[in-house]
């Protein structure tokens, strides 16, 4: 491994591996402590305390697209009967309403978990960069679907490559790397 920075005009890439989470959320700790931002996390699964020290206790932006996706269906469950109803009126027995809310009250509700729950698909796959076609070399470490976890900067500006490295390696990273050697190869594969 060398510690030759491949350097290019979007910066550098820093790659650090960790063995245990405890070291991983004190990494994520000292990092935004150190005004260090834009690094990805990468780990075998998902754990709630990652997503605390990510977001600092912030919602999650998908709920406004439930919502919006809420309150999308909950009009089009109203439009789309009473719009039918308007435009073919059929035979209105004992003068009652051509739109009438109790009547189209079970669409209106399917329509807004319909529509609030495709939305929070949507919102969840591109928040979640979905899918990962163009996804840096660095990122896709084979390691990390096992029992190893890693924070990957993919362009880390080239002033603070040492201090970023230094944060790593003292927080417990057993692996830091820069440059090209952020992408792993599998040994023994053909």
């Amino acid at each position: 491994m060398s510690n030759h920075p491949v350097a290019s005009h979007h910066g550098v890439r820093i790659k650090g591996i960790y063995g245990h989470l405890d070291a991983l959320l004190t990494g994520i700790d000292r990092l935004k402590r150190g005004g260090v931002r834009g690094f990805q996390v990468m780990a075998p699964l998902p754990r709630h305390e990652i997503e605390e020290a990510l977001w600092e206790g912030r919602p999650s932006p998908v709920r406004w697209w439930v919502l919006i996706g809420a309150i999308t269906g909950l009009t089009v469950g109203f439009l789309l009967p009473s719009l039918t109803a308007a435009q073919w009126p059929m035979i209105n027995p004992g003068g009652k309403p051509v739109v009438s809310l109790p009547a189209y009250a079970i669409i209106m509700f399917e329509c807004t978990i319909l529509f609030g729950s495709l939305a929070n698909f949507a919102g969840m796959i591109v928040h979640a960069g979905l899918p990962a076609f163009f996804l840096d070399d660095a990122v896709q470490d084979p390691r990390v679907t096992d029992a190893s976890f890693g924070i990957v900067f993919t362009h880390a500006n080239d002033a603070d490559q040492a201090k970023i490295t230094s944060i790593l390696q003292a927080t417990g990273a057993v692996e830091v790397t820069t440059g090209a050697d952020t992408v792993y190869e599998v040994p023994n594969a053909s």
